[in-house]
């Protein structure tokens, strides 16, 4: 104890409380753990990603009940993608210089203002399939920026949470994971009872509370830490390329997001465009795209709880190929079947559970490996990277699916996906997934 926090000695001398304590045993604790900062940034999340998932339903609907066309809706659906990779890879620079805190809020609230222009112009008769995807590659880039800070202030914050960093990504995911149940059943029943367009202000309206969580939750000292810890700030062009020569130079994180790009390249067009399109001809019922896609998120939600109580115990690498690999075969190989609803219902229940580790781990291996000074450039560009091939998968799905039809489009789609992770076995690099890990 220092001098200054030493007791005078008349203090000392009578330094014994009723419970037999000494004024020594009784020296101030440290400040218990800061945890609401990182619960309110999981607020954040799990509320934006029910608008995310909601429109992720209700967007193929419209363009699909607005145009008749399933090439259209795939357009659409990569104009969402675009926007987010070129953001993405773009903006982290911009991220790390605004500072997290600022960045996330400020995503959110550009993001409500954009997506709410999309009912508001159809309403008025003026919005055209332009504009349509001109106003979705916008609200893509800068949603982008916010996912992007949201997810650099998970270290931070969970350390001053006293939470391990897998537990916290665990977390994270799962919550998110709330959000992918909850968005498409809802959009789902929403879409039948008020109509596609209608959805979307519900979608801009959750963004508004992402901004509000984050700005009354996280406090703007410690949001800018990660920011400002490079001090003196190089061009913005110099910032950009060291993020892309860390990934270059790390090939654990190079090769986890080459397996990134290749499921992003199937699971999403699957999703945006594929299933909506299978949907639509099998069940026509949007509350039964809503139902599989809710499936696939409650699946995946147990499978990051489970990860996150019990994952430490479990070996990266090996975890993370099974997942890959069995997840997509069950969904993929399911569908090329069209079995009646309840059964691809409880097929994408299990293929999501399968599915739930897989975030977790990678972004787990990635923040163990990122200074923080380069979290916005390293993060945003390991993003881009990862979603580069969706833009060119949806746009490229919508062709396919209306020239050779959505049952073979799947078959092709799965023996890619198996013959792609397959290939991952043999990589060496990913055997040093494990070395970072803190003990158990």
């Amino acid at each position: 104890m220092s001098q200054e926090q030493r007791p005078a000695p008349e203090e000392q001398v009578s330094s014994t409380d009723p419970t037999g304590s000494s004024a020594e045993d009784r020296s101030p604790s440290p400040p218990p753990p800061a945890r609401r900062p990182i619960f309110a940034l999981l607020a954040a999340n799990a509320v934006s990603q029910i608008g995310n998932m909601m429109t992720a339903v209700a967007l193929p609907w419209f363009v699909l009940e607005t145009t008749g066309s399933a090439a259209q809706t795939g357009l659409a659906a990569a104009a969402l993608t675009g926007g987010a990779v070129l953001s993405a890879g773009l903006g982290g620079p911009l991220v790390d210089r605004l500072g997290l805190r600022r960045a996330s809020v400020l995503g959110d609230v550009v993001s409500s203002l954009t997506v709410v222009s999309i009912p508001l112009l159809h309403f008025a008769g003026i919005l055209a399939f332009w504009q349509l995807l001109l106003l979705v590659f916008l609200l893509a880039s800068v949603n982008a920026q916010g996912d992007t800070a949201k997810f650099a202030l998970v270290p931070l914050l969970s350390t001053q949470a006293a939470m391990p960093l897998e537990r916290a990504n665990a977390a994270d995911r799962a919550i998110a994971r709330v959000g992918q149940v909850v968005g498409p059943v809802s959009a789902g029943i929403l879409i039948a009872i008020v109509g596609a367009a209608n959805v979307l202000f519900v979608h801009a309206a959750t963004f508004a509370a992402a901004a509000i969580f984050v700005f009354v939750g996280v406090p703007s000292g410690r949001s800018s830490q990660l920011a400002e810890a490079t001090g003196a700030r190089p061009s913005y062009f110099s910032e950009l390329a060291e993020g892309l020569r860390f990934i270059r130079g790390n090939k654990v994180i190079l090769s986890m997001i080459f397996m990134a790009l290749m499921g992003n390249l199937l699971d999403v067009p699957l999703v945006q465009v594929v299933i909506p399109v299978y949907v639509r001809e099998v069940f026509d019922s949007p509350a039964s795209l809503g139902a599989i896609l809710g499936a696939l998120g409650g699946g995946a939600l147990l499978g990051t709880v489970l990860f996150g109580l019990f994952g430490r115990r479990l070996p990266r690498r090996r975890t993370f190929i099974a997942c890959w690999f069995v997840a997509p075969v069950l969904l993929y190989g399911t569908l090329v079947l069209t079995p009646p609803l309840p059964v691809l219902i409880l097929v994408g229940a299990v293929a999501g559970l399968l599915a739930g580790p897989i975030n977790p781990i990678l972004l787990t291996v990635v923040q163990e490996n990122v200074p923080p000074g380069m979290a916005g450039r390293v993060f945003g560009a390991l993003g881009a990277l990862a979603q580069a091939g969706v833009p060119f998968g949806s746009a490229a799905a919508g062709l396919i699916v209306q020239g050779a039809g959505v049952v073979p489009t799947i078959l092709g789609m799965g023996l890619l996906y198996v013959a792609v992770t397959l290939s991952m076995v043999f990589n060496p690099a990913l055997r040093r997934m494990d070395a970072a890990r803190t003990p158990a």
